[in-house]
């Protein structure tokens, strides 16, 4: 029971962090390795849990969410192919395949993040108009694209920091605000998890510890619904700052404590 208690309060804070920022599952996976659960079966289970608190995460988003449909909507189908993708590649590729390219990751994720006030304001000039995703160029707009399909792969495969990755790269390829950034990105990520957890029971049922996907998703589904609360109301300096705070103490601990 208390090693179920803890998972749940990870799941929370995990489900919370999804939203405001991403990268929970540097919080929940650590989790269950201490414990002894295998890796796959940690990967797995935590990927099938963190669904919830995505879909609460995306619910408190909503209104974001309705104002940029028409980015979504364009973005939605190539992140479900990557997921797809991802989750295939965890079957037959070790997880350290991936995880040793995730401190490059965040450090690239990062970095976007803080150059992309900059960026739009130079896009935002020479297109000579209001901060739109219309007034994207071309080439943004393919990078974009071939951008949000690699992640989703790298999401449907393990997952840690796909939310900051993804803020980063529409940070700097589009003039959207960042509140709103945020409501694509959890979207995204939902859709990455859920396609990658069908794929998971359809082909890889025995790795999945229903106890404590189960302690996961409640925990996550009250932090998802949390998080959209806290989110929403932060301006985009704070929030630009909570999405470099807690991507920096992710790579430390990926870099010296994992």
């Amino acid at each position: 029971m208390i090693e179920l208690a803890v998972i749940f309060l990870a799941g929370f804070w995990a489900g919370m962090i999804n939203v405001v920022v991403g990268s929970g599952t540097l919080v929940t996976f650590p989790v269950l390795l201490l414990f002894g659960y295998p890796p796959i079966v940690a990967n797995i289970s935590n990927n099938v849990g963190l669904v919830a608190g995505g879909i609460t995460g995306s619910w408190g988003y909503r209104r974001e969410i309705a104002a940029n449909k028409r980015l979504l909507l364009t973005l939605l189908p190539l992140s479900a192919a990557g997921g797809i993708a991802g989750a295939l590649l965890l079957l037959v590729l070790p997880p350290e395949a991936f995880r040793a390219i995730v401190p490059v990751l965040i450090v690239i994720g990062l970095v976007m993040v803080t150059v992309a006030p900059a960026v739009q304001r130079r896009a935002a000039a020479k297109a000579g108009e209001a901060p739109s995703p219309t007034s994207t160029s071309t080439p943004a707009r393919i990078i974009l694209l071939l951008g949000i399909l690699v992640l989703g792969v790298y999401g449907g495969y393990f997952g840690a920091a796909q939310g900051i990755l993804i803020v980063g790269l529409m940070s700097v390829m589009t003039l959207e605000s960042l509140q709103r950034i945020n409501a694509v990105k959890n979207v995204l990520t939902t859709a990455v998890n859920g396609i990658a957890a069908v794929t998971f029971m359809v082909f890889a049922w025995e790795f999945i510890d229903w106890r404590v996907t189960a302690a996961i998703a409640a925990g996550a589904t009250l932090g998802g619904l949390f998080g959209a609360r806290v989110g929403r109301r932060l301006s985009p300096n704070v929030l630009r700052v909570t999405i470099l705070t807690i991507g920096t103490i992710a790579l430390v601990r990926i870099l010296f404590f994992d």
